[in-house]
């Protein structure tokens, strides 16, 4: 097992009617900012329920936060925080929220051009405003961890950061917000943990069971759950919060301690969003089967136990398990109504050279556990996701 530092401070408060314990998790003294995205938050009485809960303190709502969220539409907020005094940010809404949140409390304190955090990922932030989170749309796991990705979009760059200023203070994590979620924003949900998980897990044996077990039982759960969330007439409480802990447990460090991690698929998969507006877990879908394909060489051995431990395939060639575990994969995907293959987004082979450029203008030319995944490697896989 590599050597590993894990510390995770997010306070979680989870279960149903846990909004009104805002009255004791926001600091008494604070003047709170909420950011919000579209509307849903107010029609669905969430946003109600988090005012009713912050009483007497000084508040004010900042709304417009899109999905994979602008550097454009953050700066407005840093304004308006700046502007009013905020000193307490509190996120009601999914990843994108959260994220954006975690760059506007890192931006109201930066001395020069906030892009430079993006830039540096994050290794310039020393200080950032205390936030707090409520969720309503579980996938990214931005609610227990300090990472972020904003898009700019008059650059048309999407790039991650993170910083140790920037774990939420708490999240609250209410199941029965997701009640009211269509079914493509669950089924994002469900693939974006699921490669979260595989990230961390398909890489290289490093001799640590425990994080490799406890990732098998998140990516089993997900495997469990995804389609009976799609085919409930109703929600169901006990899915709900199964699929909201899981894609919090995917992403909250605890899993990627000791191993080495991945995240080729995240990084080309951004691309795709930056220049199309494909929706972050559909761009994660189009990636990682024709990424595993391409690396199923260098992971090998993490591909067979993944195939028999996650899938129960033990029949059969090294190459046909490796194989068959790569197809149910994306047969995996494909059943939870999400495409894999870049004609499903209407994009063919004219696509590719502008990925490739952008991922060399971000630097991503060395990706992978290996750091072998050259803008060469990048430009097979996307060949092959065609």
């Amino acid at each position: 097992m590599l050597n590993f530092d894990f510390h995770n401070p997010t306070h979680i408060a989870f279960g149903q009617g846990r909004i009104a314990d805002l009255a004791k998790l926001v600091p008494a003294a604070a003047k709170v900012l909420i950011l919000v995205g579209g509307a849903s938050a107010e029609k669905t009485g969430t946003l109600a329920e988090v005012r009713a809960a912050l009483g007497d303190r000084q508040h004010a709502t900042f709304a417009g936060i899109e999905p994979n969220p602008s550097y454009e539409t953050s700066m407005n907020a840093v304004a308006q925080v700046r502007e009013g005094g905020f000193d307490f940010l509190l996120a009601v809404g999914g990843g994108s929220v959260i994220d954006a949140t975690k760059f506007i409390a890192a931006a109201a304190l930066f001395e020069g051009e906030p892009w430079a955090i993006l830039e540096k990922f994050g290794r310039n932030v020393t200080r950032a405003l205390p936030f707090g989170a409520v969720l309503t749309l579980p996938a990214t796991g931005s609610e227990m961890n300090n990472g972020s990705v904003i898009t700019h979009r008059g650059k048309g760059a999407k790039l991650p950061f993170n910083s140790v200023h920037t774990y939420p203070v708490f999240s609250v994590l209410d199941p029965t917000k997701t009640y009211t979620l269509p079914p493509q924003q669950l089924a994002n949900g469900v693939v974006d943990a699921f490669v979260h998980t595989v990230e961390q897990y398909l890489t290289y044996p490093v001799n640590a069971p425990v994080q490799d077990r406890f990732a098998e039982g998140i990516l089993q759960t997900l495997i469990e759950v995804g389609p009976r969330l799609l085919a409930a007439p109703e929600p169901v409480y006990d899915d709900r919060a199964n699929l909201m802990w899981a894609a919090t447990m995917a992403l909250n460090g605890l899993i990627g301690a000791g191993v080495p991690q991945d995240w080729a698929t995240h990084m080309i998969g951004h691309e795709l969003t930056a220049t199309h507006g494909i929706d972050h877990a559909r761009t994660l879908a189009i990636v990682l089967p024709a990424l595993l394909q391409e690396r199923r060489v260098p992971k090998q051995a993490k591909l067979l136990q993944y195939a028999e431990r996650v899938w129960g395939i033990t029949t059969g060639t090294d190459d046909e398990r490796i194989t068959a575990a790569i197809e149910r994969t994306r047969d995996f995907f494909e059943s939870m109504g999400i495409r894999t293959r870049l004609s499903g987004y209407g994009l063919g082979a004219d696509a590719i050279g502008p990925l490739i450029a952008q991922l060399e203008a971000h630097g991503m030319v060395k990706l992978g556990e290996q750091r072998e995944i050259t803008p060469a490697v990048s430009r097979r896989i996307l060949e092959a996701a065609l």
